[in-house]
């Protein structure tokens, strides 16, 4: 069964950690010094926080597949609703090894399908390099029509 896939940027990890930990009543499922994640089934969902965003709250979300077939379901959703992607492919995010599509919502929100293969040693690809690279969004097309003139937008 696939799950909810959650990320947000925080401002102070530790403080965010018990937080989180104190509201789903467990301790995070794998924790690095930039990075925490639960993996919950109730709710279910997989939860994640960091302080690599650029900026504070939801980084992105998604769906993440148990395996290789909930995966190519993912794929044949998106490519029957004719659903742009972005950087498909294998990818090293968040500590693992992953197989992923990013897609984009209407509003612009970052969406990733990915089925995890294994571990890593390194945030991301970037990260082997320099500790400060932020979470793996590829860059997103702005929508055309988000800004509307006499709105504040803008």
């Amino acid at each position: 069964m696939s799950k909810m896939h959650i990320h947000i940027s925080v401002e102070n990890l530790e403080e965010s950690i018990k937080f989180y930990s104190s509201l789903f009543g467990s301790q995070p499922t794998k924790l690095k010094n930039d990075y925490a994640k639960w993996m919950l089934d109730d709710p279910s969902v997989n939860f994640a926080i960091s302080e690599r965003g650029a900026a504070v709250g939801i980084d992105h979300i998604g769906i993440q597949a148990e395996n290789e077939d909930e995966m190519q379901v993912l794929r044949d959703r998106i490519n029957t609703a004719d659903i742009d992607t972005f950087d498909d492919g294998p990818a090293v995010c968040c500590y693992s090894k992953s197989d992923k599509s990013w897609i984009q919502d209407p509003s612009g929100i970052a969406w990733e399908t990915y089925h995890t293969m294994d571990e890593a040693n390194f945030f991301n690809e970037e990260s082997q390099e320099s500790s400060e690279s932020a979470c793996c969004v590829p860059e997103m097309k702005p929508k055309q029509d988000s800004c509307k003139p006499d709105t504040g937008c803008c």
